[in-house]
């Protein structure tokens, strides 16, 4: 019996030793950015393409731009996008243009916390060193909103926030966006969008138990993550063109939100191209609409 308990004892304390040491897995290099000056009109072009006003305005509600987001509902718990105006102590006002590039490169806050996977900073790993800037300057002109965003209400263990630097361990990979060198400017201009900024396999590909994103199976399709939200379409090359899906059908959905057979995008669907594609240039949508169905699934 004493050897049992010493060996539980010691188990406790091995355990507790490596919860404790799990943010010592985060990858929090001091960045350097070199960029030009902030160009503002396109910093707030990319938070179209990149949904960040979709997903931090609680429109339905009647929320101020950026104020914070409508409750995301899903298998995990309900997550509820934070404040993004300038306000210093419940936005991000108070936050260096370095400190907004870690958010975004890996994944972690200004205390060094992980964020959840809900924010997909693991598409926007890939953005240059000048989208971040300019995304920066455009954030710099939200007027300052004094309003808290509630608790992530999720389940156990989900809500122990000090795992995430495990599962960004586990899943989360840094990386450049690069383009292709035998493929044109539209494809490699497409691929940017889909691949990084407008992030389009965060919903349209399969996860496992834990919320990762299983990359043998991009844009295949699966069940959201939302919850009531059931399944979302896949849209490889292959399954778009069986669809019937051109690529001036595909450009035109994504700029009004009907389909070439007079039928509308629902569910979230339906929110990203009112506050996202909807913004976008003809030539972006097109570059969307002919990498997908250019790609090499």
């Amino acid at each position: 019996m004493k050897k049992r308990g010493t060996v539980l004892v010691t188990l406790l304390i091995l355990g507790a030793a490596g919860w404790f040491s799990l943010p010592l897995l985060a990858n929090n290099p001091e960045l350097t950015l070199n960029a030009e000056k902030g160009d503002v009109s396109r910093g707030a072009y990319l938070a179209r393409a990149s949904g960040c006003i979709a997903c931090h305005t609680d429109v339905k509600g009647g929320g101020a731009p950026l104020a914070g987001g409508a409750p995301l509902e899903t298998e995990f718990g309900t997550f509820y996008p934070p404040n993004l105006t300038t306000d210093k102590e419940k936005g991000i006002g108070g936050w260096s243009l370095e400190q907004f590039a870690t958010a975004l490169r890996h994944g972690l806050s200004p205390a060094g916390e992980p964020y959840y996977p809900a924010f997909p900073y693991d598409f926007y790993t890939r953005l240059s060193d000048q989208d971040i800037t300019d995304l920066w300057v455009a954030f710099q002109t939200v007027p300052p909103v004094v309003q808290d965003s509630p608790e992530h209400q999720l389940a156990f263990p989900f809500n122990l926030r000090r795992g995430v630097h495990l599962w960004q361990k586990l899943y989360f990979e840094e990386q450049s966006f690069t383009p292709d060198s035998d493929k044109d400017e539209r494809y490699n201009r497409g691929k940017f969008l889909v691949e990084s900024a407008a992030h389009c396999a965060a919903c349209h590909s399969p996860r496992n138990l834990l919320g990762a994103l299983n990359n043998g199976a991009l844009y295949t399709g699966g069940v959201s993550a939302l919850a009531e939200e059931g399944k979302v379409p896949p849209i490889t090359a292959k399954a778009l063109t069986e669809a019937g899906w051109s690529e001036v059908d595909l450009g035109y959905a994504l700029k009004t939100g009907v389909k070439a057979d007079g039928d509308i995008f629902g569910g979230s669907m339906a929110e990203v191209v009112r506050e996202g594609t909807s913004y976008l240039q003809q030539q972006d949508l097109n570059a969307i609409a002919y990498y997908l169905l250019n790609r090499k699934d």
